[in-house]
C-alpha cells in the first residue's frame, strides 16, 4: 500500500523573507496595486507575490526593476526593520524650541521628532504664536505641508483662496504657493505643523 506524501513547504530563506517583507510594505506604502507594479516593471504578478511572501531571492536586475517602480532606491529593499533607529519619543512640553531661517518674529517653534534615515524628510512642529505675534501670509518653500489647529480661530490664505480655521480643522497643501495666516480672530493660536520633503 503506498502512503500519499503531502508536498514539502517551500524553504524560506531569512534574507529572501526580509527583501519580501520590504518589498511588500513599500509598496503598500506607495499606493502600488500588485498588478500595476508588475505592469510598470516587467515582474510577472505571480513571481512579485512569490517575492513578496519570501519563496524566492530575487536578483539584484528584478531589485533593480521594482525599486525603480516604486521610485525608492534599491538599498531600501536591505534595511533591518528590527533594527531602525528612526523611532522618536518626545514627552509633552519636551520639544526641542528651535529658530528656523525666515522665522517669523512672535512665532514659536517647537519640533516634536526627526527621521533619521529614508529618503522622505519630515518636520513635525508644534507652532505658537505669541501674544504680539503678527499675521504672516507670505511664507513658501519645498514640500508638502499638513497644518492641525489646536487653539484660536484664524483666517488662514492659500495663494488666493481663504479659509476659516478653527480647533480641529486641519490643512494640507503644496507649500510652494505662498500661504500663511492672514488674520488672527480669537487667540491663544497653536497648531501641528508638519512639511514632507523628499531628499536630494
Amino acid at each position: 500500500m503506498t502512503v500519499a506524501r503531502a508536498p514539502a513547504a517551500a524553504t524560506r530563506s531569512a534574507s529572501a523573507v526580509r527583501i519580501g517583507m520590504q518589498v511588500k510594505a513599500l509598496r503598500l506604502a506607495a499606493g502600488t496595486p500588485a498588478g500595476v507594479l508588475s505592469l510598470a516593471t516587467g515582474v510577472s504578478r505571480s513571481m512579485l507575490s512569490r517575492i513578496e511572501h519570501g519563496l524566492v531571492s530575487p536578483s539584484v536586475e528584478t531589485l533593480d526593476r521594482i525599486a525603480d517602480g516604486l521610485k525608492v532606491p534599491i538599498s531600501r529593499f536591505f534595511g533591518d526593520q528590527s533594527r531602525r533607529t528612526d523611532f522618536c519619543h518626545v514627552p509633552s512640553g519636551r520639544g526641542l524650541v528651535v529658530d528656523r531661517v525666515g522665522a517669523v518674529a512672535d512665532y514659536r517653534y517647537e519640533l516634536l521628532g526627526h527621521s533619521l534615515s529614508g529618503n522622505l524628510f519630515v518636520e513635525p512642529y508644534l507652532v505658537t504664536l505669541l501674544p504680539e505675534a503678527k499675521p504672516y501670509v507670505t511664507f513658501q518653500h519645498p514640500g508638502l505641508k499638513l497644518l492641525y489647529f489646536l487653539s484660536g480661530e484664524v483666517t488662514y490664505r492659500y495663494g488666493a483662496k481663504t479659509v476659516s480655521a478653527k480647533p480641529g480643522d486641519s490643512l494640507m497643501f503644496d507649500a510652494t504657493a505662498l500661504h500663511g495666516i492672514e488674520t488672527i480672530h480669537v487667540r491663544p493660536v497653536s497648531y501641528l505643523s508638519i512639511v514632507f520633503t523628499l531628499r536630494e
